[in-house]
């Protein structure tokens, strides 16, 4: 399973970053940027968390 994002939606709040800042990062322009696409046991609850918590449903798990 992975991690997507939908960049037409995205807003890049940042609420995904605080969640699970090894997955996702914004940079200075404020690009949201998938480090570890890969849902994996270490990192399912808080990817999970982040793709429930997105005010804009712009991240997807598939």
């Amino acid at each position: 399973m992975k991690v997507t994002v939908d960049f037409d939606q995205c807003e890049a709040n940042g609420i995904c970053v605080g969640i699970a800042p090894d997955v996702f990062e914004l940079d200075d322009d404020d690009n949201l940027h998938v480090h570890e696409a890969e849902v994996t046991e270490a990192n399912r609850a808080d990817i999970e968390t982040a793709v429930a918590q997105c005010p804009k449903a712009a991240l997807k798990l598939s």
